[in-house]
């Protein structure tokens, strides 16, 4: 059974002014998603769940349609395209959405919608973030490892260093972990980066402690996940009694951090944290466009990836 890839690409690209999703930044125009899925399928991935609005949703299809035509997976089949939409109606009964929500309900949220097309381990990513060939040769691995599992999924962690930005500071949730390497706590650090001095520091939201030293080392979550599909009927369950305390409370989200926590916490479930020696990056604003531009060209240039990729 090959492991399924779900891509995040709901979000609107308001900050960075336009659908991220389908911004061409290879050689040949080839988007963040493009070399994502290429990695996937050299690690074994057999199908592709996109979630989508609904706005977009056609244009997203055809798009696939035409630049995926003909790939095959590592043992020679199609590889498989599904479209599962996130809106705001999308929530259990007997939950009503109020007039005052405007913003998306959230990662966790998003990832419920493909609770009827995956039936099989499957791995989640942003579809703006590259996370790299071996992230992905890493995450096939688990996936493929827990096929007959449920309730062991895991979190692939990238070096804080690994992260940083040259256009400024970041935010990251720094992952905690017992000697097992099980996850505890997902810390979210903000205004990271490193200084004059050579030393990575940021601000606690947690604890609110500002400018602290931070380990360039330390393992983050760049919201890379591998779960089994029991996953999903625990998600719901924490979504509804989300729902109950926040459904009125219009900036809320349920992000899947916080449902991997209350699994956690429940003893329903544990997450194990997995280390990636590749290197992140992404567009999040119109000024990370060019960067993101070079380093796919740098790729190209030292042989790892084709151009055209497809």
């Amino acid at each position: 059974m090959k492991p399924t890839l779900l891509v995040l690409a709901a979000g609107m690209g308001s900050r960075y002014g336009g659908l991220k999703q389908m911004d061409g930044l290879g050689p040949h125009g080839e988007t963040i998603i493009d070399y994502s899925i290429h990695d996937a399928v050299e690690a074994g991935f057999g199908k592709v769940v996109y979630i989508v609005r609904e706005s977009f949703k056609a244009q997203m299809e055809a798009a696939v349609k035409e630049k995926y035509a003909g790939v095959k997976t590592v043992d020679g089949e199609p590889l498989q395209f599904v479209f599962v939409t996130q809106e705001l109606d999308k929530i259990p009964a007997p939950f009503k959405v109020p007039e005052t929500r405007i913003k998306p309900w959230g990662t966790a949220h998003a990832v419920m919608m493909a609770a009827d097309v995956i039936h099989e381990p499957f791995a989640v990513i942003n579809g703006d973030d590259f996370y790299g060939k071996e992230s992905f040769k890493i995450l096939g691995e688990w996936c493929r490892a827990h096929a007959n599992t449920e309730g062991q999924y895991c979190i692939v962690g990238f070096e804080l260093e690994n992260t940083l930005s040259e256009n400024g500071s970041v935010s990251r949730g720094i992952c905690s972990y017992d000697a097992s390497g099980k996850l505890t706590d997902i810390a979210e650090h903000l205004e990271i980066a490193r200084e004059a001095d050579g030393i990575v520091y940021g601000n606690n939201s947690v604890t609110g402690e500002n400018h602290v030293t931070l380990d360039a080392k330390a393992l983050c979550s760049m919201n890379m996940w591998g779960f089994t599909p029991d996953y999903f009927a625990k998600s719901e369950e924490i979504f509804k009694t989300f729902l109950k305390a926040n459904i009125q409370e219009p900036k809320k989200e349920y992000y899947i951090p916080y449902a991997v926590d209350v699994i956690i916490k429940e003893g329903k479930g544990s997450c194990e944290v997995l280390s990636t020696p590749s290197h992140w990056f992404g567009v999040t604003y119109k000024e990370d466009r060019p960067g993101v531009v070079a380093k796919f060209a740098e790729l190209v240039a030292a042989g790892v990836y084709p151009s055209p990729l497809y």
